[in-house]
């Protein structure tokens, strides 16, 4: 059971020390008890406190990092049931699966597609991270040889799918340095693939046919020593996977049954024939719950909106999504094109992009850090005032860019415009229509020309 913050603050040394990055201790207790404050921060615990406190603090969905580099991933380490709750913290892992008979030429060929399969969104990067292969009885040196390629040939992190011990210790070696998931432990061979994962002290997915099983597995293998574990429920049948997600979701976050306090994986590859159904699945698995989602093939019609989708379920909903404050070039901007300005939030940027692209004027857009504050909210919060903007407009370096000094703000910011031709002197400041979709004809009307 979670201790509470006053029960926390007994186990702290309570010296008010700062380091941990709030005043007293009381205040670092507290958030450590509501998940915002991470136990490593206080330099001065105890030992005998900080096993009492990990135990407590340890999240009920325990965290699994998968993979090296820059696609590594980690599944699992979530605290509430619904987002709006908190948040949630770690995205849903997206994989395809490749047979170890695939030859080496089609291979080759799928991963460069694969690779190229990335999608620029608010400063982001998506892009799936796992490739699953799978053993379909081609022997040891097949499947080593693939997992070999997939791990030294491209930037996916990989799950190894077999049932033969001696076809997975070859594909382990062949590519353990990427950390891959061992997939999977069943009642029929516990001992021996603990006993493995143990030894190359890598992750460890459990499959079972039904909840229940998957408890007595997994008490075995934590007995064992093992705690990062994966589990998988056996079903593939959709309504049956969806309920299984959500009873082991519950029995983690409601009942505290730290068995099955594990992230998932799912296989909606293996629940229809096809590409587009399995899309569908896979969105249903990643709003609930899965840690892991594994498809047949990855698509850009199909990986680019599950994509989406997990990047607004696990963005926290209460922090707005912002772009990064700075000069973007919409079309290909010369030293007189228009200059307009907005704030970062990310809605705003996307909007007023859009309709700078439609018009088909190249122009200057500048983003002011308003702490993802839409224009008007900014503005009524002093977030986007004449002064701050006027600074931000003299420090971002567009007065090298363009031989005119016109400033297109937004209409609904026109009050500020006097605060900002102070702190620019010399400059025209244009108000600008008060809605986005006003824009193409705004720049027609002042004879800017595409």
């Amino acid at each position: 059971m979670a201790l509470t913050g006053i029960q926390i603050f007994k186990l702290l040394p309570k010296t008010n020390c700062k380091e941990c990055g709030v005043p007293t201790c009381l205040a670092f207790a507290m958030n450590l008890a509501s998940g915002k404050a991470e136990l490593d921060s206080c330099p001065y615990v105890s030992d005998e406190a900080r096993g009492q406190l990990e135990q407590a603090a340890a999240p009920p969905i325990r965290p699994v990092a998968i993979g090296k580099g820059i696609r590594a991933v980690t599944a699992g380490g979530e605290t509430v049931l619904y987002r709006h709750e908190k948040t949630f913290y770690n995205p849903t892992a997206l994989a395809a699966r490749v047979g170890s008979d695939m030859e080496d030429a089609a291979l080759e060929k799928k991963l460069k597609a694969w690779n190229a399969l990335q999608f620029e969104r608010v400063g982001l990067n998506l892009r799936p991270e796992l490739v699953a292969l799978k053993d379909t009885g081609a022997g040891k040196a097949a499947f080593a040889n693939k997992a070999k390629m997939i791990a030294e040939t491209s930037e996916f992190n990989l799950i190894l799918m077999s049932d033969n011990l001696e076809v997975m210790k070859s594909g382990i070696e062949a590519c353990k340095f990427k950390r891959p998931l061992v997939y999977a432990a069943t009642q029929a061979n516990v001992d021996d693939y603990g006993a493995l994962a143990k030894e190359y002290d890598l992750p460890l997915a459990v499959k079972a046919d039904s909840i229940q099983a998957l408890v007595t597995l997994t008490e075995k293998l934590t007995g064992m020593g093992l705690k990062d574990l994966v589990i998988d429920s056996g079903s593939r049948e959709i309504k049956q996977s969806l309920q299984d997600q959500v009873g082991l979701r519950r029995a983690a976050l409601k009942s505290g049954n730290r068995s099955l306090g594990f992230p998932t994986i799912t296989f909606p590859c293996e629940m229809a024939s096809n590409l587009d159904v399995e899309t569908l699945i896979a969105g249903l698995h990643i709003a609930k719950y899965g840690g892991i989602v594994v498809l047949s093939d990855f698509a850009g019609e199909s990986i680019f909106p599950l994509l989406l989708e997990r990047l607004n379920i696990f963005t926290d909903p209460q922090r707005p999504m912002t772009v990064t404050e700075g000069i973007y070039e919409i079309g290909n901007p010369d030293e007189n094109s228009p200059v307009l300005v907005t704030t970062n939030f990310a809605l705003t940027y996307f909007i007023v992009s859009g309709e700078i692209e439609g018009s088909r004027v190249p122009a200057w857009l500048l983003i002011k850090d308003s702490e993802g504050l839409s224009v008007m909210t900014a503005w009524a919060a002093g977030k986007f005032s004449g002064d701050d903007v006027g600074v931000f407009v003299k420090k971002s370096g567009i007065a090298e860019k363009v031989k005119h000094q016109e400033l297109i703000i937004p209409g609904y910011a026109a009050a500020i415009a006097g605060d900002v031709e102070e702190e620019l002197p010399g400059w025209t400041i244009t108000v600008g229509p008060r809605d986005a979709a006003h824009i193409p004809a705004f720049l027609k009307a002042k004879g800017v020309r595409p």
